[in-house]
Order: C-alpha cells, then structure tokens, then sequence
C-alpha cells in the first residue's frame, strides 16, 4: 500500500443533498502526493490567483522549483509543466512578471529586523524558505545553470525511464542503499526491519497502547534466510472512525496469489477512494465478509516464519489490525535521500521494467502490487546494493517526475523541449524580453543576448529610479539591490541572539504558588497549552515559582492569556515573560506576528489526537473554508505531535472554527497563530540555545558600533528604508503582475546562511491598502 493513500485522507467528496460551498481539506505534503488538482475547485472568476497550500513539508523551495513556477508564469501550462510545489490559477490573466533580488540578506534578515521590515510583510502573504545560494544565484532562479547540468544526467532520461542495466557515473559511497547496507550481497534477515525501525515508522506492536485489540499472528522467533516470503497489499476507504480495509491481497514466494478478499467496513463509508483502490459502492454491496473473518484466515494461512514484504506495509498492518515481526518494507529498503521514499510505480518500472498503477484503469491491482513488493525483494536479494546503487535511482526518479508533470500538458513534446530551458528561451519563443536592472558593482549578472535588456546602475537608488521608468515596458523583469553582508563573527553573533530571543519569548514564569500546591496539577495545566521544552522549579523567590520553557511561541502567549490573573489557592497568579534587552518589544513582536498576512485564517491547536484529522472530516459543515491541516511530527522518532496549524481562506472562517474548537464539545485550547509555517519549520531546526531564560545579552562591539552610527546600508536600516520604497514601487505596478522578493542568503567559508522569498499577485484593490506605507 503507497503513501500516496495518505492524500486521500484528506479528500472528502462533495455532499450532494443540497448546494454549498465546496469544503476540500488536504495537508501540505499529503496533497502533492495524492496530485489533488486544486485548479477544478476554484471559482471561475478570471483573475490570476496563488495557492502554495501544496508547500513541502520543510517549507523549503528549491532554486530548480523557483524556476519552475517563473517559466509557468511565462509560457502557461500549454508549454511548461506546472510547478510542483504551489498552484498558480489563471496564469493567462497575468500581466508582468517582477522579481526583486535584495543580495546580501537572508532569513536571519529578516527576522533579526522583522518590525522593521514591516511593509513587506503587509504586502505579501505568501513566505517561503530558500537554500543558502550557489556561486550563480540569478543563474539558478533563470534556469541558466540547468543547460550546464543536463550532462551529468544519463542520457536516458531525454527519453522513457532506463533500463535497470544502464549505469550512471555516481559516488557509491553516497547513496544511501550503500550507507545502509554496504555494497556486498545481503540476506534476507539483514533485509528485515528492527524493532526499533518498525517502533520509529508507526508499524503496530505488541504491548503498544494503540494496538490492544491488534491480532497476533503465530509467529516463534525461528525467522531464517530461507524462510518464505509473502507479498501482501491492502486497500482502504474512509469511514466515520477512520480509514477501513476493503480489499486484501497475498501473493506467495512463486507469484502465486493465495488470498485475495473483498472487506466489508464496520462503520459508515464516507469515501470510497476509488481513485487508488478501485473499489466501488456497487463492488461492496454483495460483500459480507468482515476484518475478524479475514484475520481468522491470514492467521492460518501464514507460517510461524513468515516475512510479510509491502510497500509502506505500516498501513497495510494498521487496516487489518494485525501485528507481525518479521517485515521487510520496500519504501525502506528501496532508501532514498533525506528519508524521502520512492513509489511502487517508479521501482516497479525502473528495476523490474514493467508498469503498472496504469492510468486506464480505475485504482490499484492489489494483487500486481504484493507481487511487485516480492519481486523487488526478490531482485534486491538476488543482485545486491551495489547493483541498485549504480542505477542512481535518485536522478532517475527526478527525471520521472518531471516526465509525469509534462503528460499533463496538451503538448507533451514541447513541454519536454521547454523543461530544460532557461526563463530567457521561454520569452524569446514568445517574442518577448527580460529587463535586468543591477549596479555596475555586482558580481552576479545575466548574460547580454537579444532577449535580455541590461541596465547597469552606479547605486541602488538609480536602479530604483530605473526599475520606475523600465518595468512597465517589460512583461518580465529582474530588479537586482545589493547591500553589504555581514561579517562573519557578527552573523554568528546575531544568529546566537536569535535563537536566545526566540527561547526567551517562549518562555514564561509563573506564580506565586503555595508551598503546599499540586505539582502535578499545575505542570499538566501548564502542558496543555502546547509542547513543552523544560519545566522548572524556581526556588529563589519567597514562593515557588515555575519556568517553563515551550517549544511554539504561541504555547507560551496561550499559557499568558489562559492564566496571568487567575486566583489559585487564594493567591493571584502572574504569568509573565523573563524581562530582558531582547524581550523588550515582545507586546510589539507578539502583535505584528499575529498581523502578519500570512498567519491570517490560521490557528494553532494544543491537546489534539492522532484522530484528530478523521474527526474533522466528520464534521465538515462545522469548519467551511478549511484548506489545510498540518501535524508537526517529533524530529527525532517522526510521531505527531499533539498540537497543530488549520489554515482558513479567510480570518472569520478561521474565527469561528477556534469557537468551536475551544468549546465544550471539542475541548482544545487554542488561539490564532504566531509562527508562520517556514518560520516554525526553521525554528524547530535550530539547534537549543543552552543561555537560561533571563540572561542578559549584550552587542557585540561591531553591532553596537554600526546601530550607533545607523548607516544608511545596514541592514537594519535598509529593511527599513528600502523594504518601504519596494512596497512603494510595487503599489504602482498594474493589476494582474506576479512579484517575488527574494533574500538570496549568504554563502562563505565560515558558513551558510537560507535565504528567504515572499510573494504575491498585485491586485486593483490594493492600493488603498499598501497606500500607508508609500
């Protein structure tokens, strides 16, 4: 069973009794992998429009992925795939395209000056992550650097997938199957998974709370190299309790199928997901056969010794409610980069050289599937790692990606001519120009051609005075502003002071308390309002009080709003943050956070369940607008966390849900969010800042210096300055224009710094909105 199942989760089909708002809920990562198309759900007003619900886990977007969504805006998906990682609807309603590079800030910028950089982040919703840049960042976002690259792919992706016999010149030292296993041969139970891998990808144990009323298999821990091998892969839909199996299947050693049943749910059908297990309201209808009647009879079919092989068999395991030890996943074998994992599809085609999932046919063939999971096993045996490592099955799948995203199009073959070009060939097919705006200074530029008009500049301020005069002229234009980077002692200084900051505003103390009171009462009162880094007593005080440290910043303005003033044991309590230089502005920090454009229609929820989200499908009249649920997962053992962001299409949608919520029925406590999601995920990748809570930080000499002397080129003037003048000269662009402001990052030996991008689509009612800060 794929994860691509998982997408479907969150596709609730549209209730037919009477008309109503269509209410599509998905999840960021859970979507892309489902290739839900949001372009059919929106409404038919003729006015391009972003969507970036579909961001990656991670929040990060690759230069490669930048690229993609400039040449989409260029061409229209006519000629060029769609870009991968957000949804641009109406792209033939765009007028111009802008982007603003601002060289020599980065993430860290930005948040170290967020007041200051105020107008922009008025002006753009949409906020993601970038890498830390090459040596050619404007190469990068202009596609340029791929024409370079293209030769270091095999030769066969220009065309079908390769054979499992062409080899591609790799470090096989780097491939994570090598890594792993190691480059001889292996066996079978060297192939299995541990306990402790099966505990770390969700696989159902004996002895774990949420598996009581799994089924044992008859397992004896004689498990051997020869012991016999079964491929198994299960279909589910959605019910009122969760997902539910509909269809078994199990395949022998020899491909002999030996069990292939159709299940009847237990509870009520809310989606069929015919789309991936073929299975239909009219296939179900006749079925009685029920889970105990399918467990009776894998339980007597499976020898004591058994390997049960799958593709993401969690889930498989999880829908029969069955626990078995000896378990080999192909999408864990199979490794992939950053514990990414490849689809059945993709190894079926590239390893085995044979289809399957075909587009022609109504879902997934349960049956093709456990036999393909066996075979792949059954080759991984046989050839060993080094033979996989050598198909280089990481570029291989990017290639097969990029293939997938152009059959879309109307024009498979131009799709394919135009995927590898630059943003400069896009125009020139179109008989248009680039306008490149820069100083003489910079060391980045674009090549002179007839399709791209460069204008050098002595200083920022003349590029600005030309990008007024030159950008209405163009259909798409690069504005270039550099400002003088950082040293690298005081970025590492300022980098340190971030992380302290953050750690302080997430912190509060609490009390006074009685020296009599409950402990355990008050640390599970404290717990409720979100993640818990650390818990203290302090003692110094006349009566104890508590720190206590959070992981979000909104657990810790939740555990302000929820508790500062309440009377306890007769005493009025005060819950407060450690006072100190970087916690001054707080209140201020605290309030633009919530007014920040991104964070509108989102909420942040402490106390919620692994069932969280099929609950929330239950009650799909309660919650209109809801576009997105994201479950943050623990970073160390994958585990969801009990806490999460719904984000609403608008402000009242996501007003009246938090109503809810955080009523009787519900019982959540919850607030609107703080942490844009980047921001979150960037944050939670930092590593602990070890300073306690409290500790006074003071500048660096060469910060304090350059505060004092407040040149006009630092940076926290400049985000002052020219974050207003771009807000200024983007309210004078013409409806219908896509800008992008991207905050390269920084690269040097000392270290790498992420970059930052917002974006936005200039609208006609927005004038009198950017109006204040022009």
């Amino acid at each position: 069973m794929e994860r691509e199942r998982e997408g479907a989760e969150g596709r609730p089909r549209k209730v037919r009794k009477r008309k109503q708002a269509p209410n599509k809920l998905v999840g960021a990562a859970e979507a892309m992998k489902a290739g839900w198309d949001l372009e059919e759900s929106q409404p038919e007003a003729k006015k391009a429009h972003l969507s970036t619900i579909l961001f990656t886990d991670n929040c990060e977007v690759t230069h490669y992925q930048l690229c993609e969504l400039l040449k989409y805006a260029v061409l229209g998906k006519s000629n060029v795939p769609k870009p991968s990682w957000c949804q641009l609807f109406h792209q033939n309603h765009l007028n111009n395209v802008v982007v603003f590079v601002l060289q020599g800030m980065s993430q860290l910028h930005f948040y170290r000056f967020y007041l200051e950089f105020g107008c922009l982040r008025k002006a753009f919703r949409h906020k993601f992550r970038l890498p830390p840049p090459s040596s050619d960042f404007l190469a990068d976002i202009v596609g340029l650097q791929m024409k370079q690259t293209a030769g270091d792919l095999p030769k066969t992706m220009e065309g079908s997938l390769p054979s499992p016999n062409s080899k591609a010149a790799i470090n096989l030292q780097n491939d994570p199957i090598i890594q792993k296993f190691g480059s001889k041969k292996v066996s079978l139970t060297r192939c299995l998974l541990t306990k402790e891998e099966m505990r770390t990808f969700h696989f159902p144990l004996q002895g774990f709370p949420d598996c009581e009323n799994f089924v044992l298999t008859k397992h004896n821990g004689s498990v051997t190299d020869s012991s016999p091998l079964f491929g198994l892969d299960c279909e589910m839909c959605l019910t009122s309790k969760g997902r539910e199996l509909t269809r078994i299947s199990l395949v022998s050693e020899g491909g002999c199928c030996v069990m292939d049943k159709l299940v009847k749910p237990e509870n009520k059908i809310l989606d069929h997901l015919s789309s991936f297990s073929g299975i239909t309201k009219n296939i179900l209808n006749p079925v009685t056969t029920k889970l105990k009647d399918v467990q009776r009879q894998l339980k007597a079919l499976l020898p004591p010794d058994a390997v049960l092989v799958g593709h993401s068999l969690d889930l498989d395991l999880r829908a029969l409610k069955m626990i078995h030890p000896y378990v080999i996943d192909t999408s864990l074998l199979y490794v992939r980069e950053q514990g990414r994992r490849f689809k059945l599809k993709f190894l079926a085609k590239v390893i085995l050289g044979k289809d399957i999932q075909c587009p022609d046919r109504l879902g997934h063939d349960a049956t093709e599937d456990a036999r393909t999971t066996l075979e792949l096993v059954q080759y991984f045996l046989k050839y060993g790692p080094k033979k996989i490592a050598e198909l280089n099955l990481e570029a291989l799948a990017n290639c097969q990606e990029l293939q997938a995203a152009s059959q879309e199009s109307r024009n498979t073959a131009e799709v394919l001519q135009h995927a590898n070009t630059s943003i400069l060939e896009c125009l020139d097919s179109v008989g248009q120009k680039l306008l490149f705006l820069t100083r003489e200074t910079d060391a980045g530029e674009l090549p002179s051609s007839r399709n791209c008009q460069t204008i050098k500049c002595i200083s920022n301020k003349e590029v600005l005075e030309q990008a007024r005069v030159e950008i209405p002229l163009f259909p798409f234009s690069i504005v270039q502003f550099s400002f003088k980077a950082f040293s690298s002692i005081l970025t590492e200084e300022m980098n340190k002071r971030m992380r302290i900051k953050w750690t302080e505003i997430s912190t509060v103390y609490a009390g006074p308390f009685s020296k009599n009171c409950n402990l355990r009462a008050l640390k599970r009162l404290f717990k409720s309002f979100g993640p818990v880094q650390s818990m203290t007593f302090v003692l110094e005080t006349h009566q104890p009080h508590l720190c206590i440290q959070y992981e979000v910043l909104e657990g810790a303005q939740l555990a302000i709003e929820s508790v500062d003033g309440i009377l306890l044991d007769g005493t009025r309590i005060k819950v407060q943050r450690p006072v100190t230089e970087l916690t001054l502005d707080c209140d201020t920090l605290v309030h633009e956070l919530q007014g920040d454009s991104e964070n509108q229609g989102t909420l942040y929820l402490s106390g919620v369940s692994e069932t969280f989200k099929e609950q929330l499908l239950q009650e799909p009249r309660l919650f209109l607008g809801l576009e997105a649920v994201i479950l943050p997962k623990d970073l160390k053992n994958g585990k969801q966390k009990k806490y999460c962001f719904l984000k609403f299409k608008s402000f009242g949608s996501a007003q009246r849900a938090l109503n809810i919520l955080t009523g009787k029925d519900w019982k959540l406590k919850g607030r609107h969010a703080l942490t844009p999601r980047h921001l979150h995920a960037w944050l939670r990748g930092l590593p602990p800042e070890s300073s306690p809570p409290g500790l006074r930080v003071v500048p660096p000499p060469l910060e304090q210096e350059a505060l004092q002397t407040l040149k006009v080129d630092h940076p926290k003037i400049a985000a002052w300055r020219w974050g207003r003048k771009i807000v200024k000269l983007y309210n004078t662009l013409c409806p219908g224009t896509l800008c992008l402001i991207l905050l390269p990052g920084t690269k040097s030996t000392h270290g790498s710094l992420s970059g930052l991008g917002l974006m936005g689509i200039k609208e006609e009612e927005e004038s009198t909105a950017l109006g204040l800060c022009s």
